[in-house]
């Protein structure tokens, strides 16, 4: 039941049904409970499909989205005693041209699982780090440090 009728006990009918009496009455004539109630719940019943087809194409989506990243994603294998560098994602903010995004290096003094490293340096002491940060460093200058050259002439 509609407010209306249950507060004054008659059905509200609008201005346009009332000047359109034939209209009004075609559809109170018209009006098939039992066609309605099957209509209804072969609407509710198509909703649910297409609900379960949401859910399995954002599944399909997920499991693809995923197995792209998992793709993507570079594994390393850590050793004690192995020189590595940190990504500093501070940098990305604000990133100069010629700033190297890369500090260290650091020793890795204890490689835990889920790829947690604990890392040391002489600045800074020990600390533990996500080993995505990382990267192997293979010696040679590092970045911001001043490069030397001989500009002798050898003759």
């Amino acid at each position: 039941m509609s407010p209306f009728k249950l507060l004054s006990g008659k059905s509200c009918h609008l201005p346009v049904e009332l000047e359109h009496k034939a209209y009004w009455t075609t559809k109170f004539l018209n009006f098939d409970a039992k066609a309605t109630g099957d209509e209804r719940v072969l609407q509710l019943n198509e909703l649910d499909e297409f609900r379960l087809d949401a859910y399995e194409n954002a599944k399909l989506y997920k499991e693809k989205t995923k197995r792209w990243h998992d793709q993507n994603i570079v594994h390393r294998e850590f050793v004690v005693g192995q020189l590595v560098l940190l990504y500093n994602s501070r940098l990305k903010l604000m990133p100069g041209k010629l700033h190297s995004r890369w500090s260290g290096p650091y020793t890795i003094t204890q490689v835990f699982p889920y790829r947690t490293v604990e890392i040391t340096s002489e600045a800074t002491g020990a600390f533990k780090v996500n080993g995505h940060r990382l990267k192997v460093y293979h010696g040679g200058t590092m970045p911001g440090e001043p490069i030397t050259v001989d500009l002798q002439d050898p003759n």
